[in-house]
């Protein structure tokens, strides 16, 4: 059973810029509710302004506090009776310079945004997805989490745990909807979308980093073709997704041959 968007009940977070944005406007245009979330008032506010059909909610906050989860699925739970068709987990910041280097507050600030936050707000939406139609959780991860590489150890530990946490509790949701047969057509399913480098804002807001900090990359892509991608993903319900030539290099390769990978990174 494939998910769409028509008449369906979203929420997005990171909505404010970037692949958030994107989807937002994607999912608007095809016909969704959005409760847009983000720590950006004004953004939010003239993205409502652009929505001539009123379908897109904003909630601003910040997603580690657990006053403003509790606001986004409150908002989304009276749309329609408590449903819920998606979540789209997409905040995220980043980090980079040496592991040795940094400090606590670094690790734990880009684990509370990256992996805690989503991590909660997931748990606290799936009663709402139950009640939804062919409802997806969609998790967007990073090929980092995957294969891990030099100088963003905090990110590459975020998206690992996010991608360990997604898999498992796809398996723990398949076995529910297996138990439960009449539960078939409302089965939640996990979506990870891995995109590699992105060309957003998100450079802009570095954590605890050199100003001058940047980081190589083997290609990148626009938010709108990231979004896209994760769109297509989201309507035919996929566990995962690797997007880029570039990223399904890194991946694959690093699965043939690790010690490969190791002595290619170290230099």
């Amino acid at each position: 059973m494939r998910w769409t968007p028509t008449n369906s009940i979203a929420v997005v977070t990171g909505a404010s810029s970037g692949i958030g944005r994107c989807l937002c406007e994607m999912l608007v245009d095809r016909g969704a509710t959005v409760v847009g979330v983000a720590r950006r008032r004004e953004r939010l506010v003239e993205l409502q302004s652009r929505d001539a059909s009123g379908c897109f909610i904003p909630v601003v906050g910040d997603i580690t506090e657990a006053a403003t989860r509790t606001e986004i699925l409150a908002v989304a739970a009276q749309v329609d009776q408590g449903r819920l068709d998606l979540l789209v987990n997409n905040a995220g910041i980043g980090a980079i310079g040496p592991f040795a280097d940094a400090n606590e507050e670094r690790l734990r600030r880009v684990m509370e945004v990256n992996f805690f936050a989503p991590a909660e707000l997931m748990r606290q939406a799936i009663p709402l997805l139950r009640r939804g139609r062919a409802p997806v959780i969609c998790n967007i991860s990073s090929v980092l989490g995957h294969r891990a590489v030099p100088d963003k150890s905090e990110y590459c530990a975020s998206k690992f745990a996010l991608h360990g946490l997604s898999d498992a509790v796809r398996a723990e949701l398949a076995r529910e909807a297996a138990q439960d047969p009449s539960s078939q057509h409302n089965a939640i399913q996990v979506t990870l979308v891995s995109p590699s480098t992105t060309r957003s804002e998100f450079f802009d807001v570095l954590i605890d980093s050199d100003a001058a900090a940047s980081s190589p990359s083997l290609g990148s892509w626009p938010p709108a073709k990231v979004a896209s991608a994760a769109f297509a993903a989201i309507e035919s319900r996929r566990s995962e997704v690797i997007l880029s030539l570039a990223g399904k290099a890194l991946v694959y390769a690093d699965r043939i041959s690790p010690p490969l990978m190791n002595a290619i990174l170290a230099r």
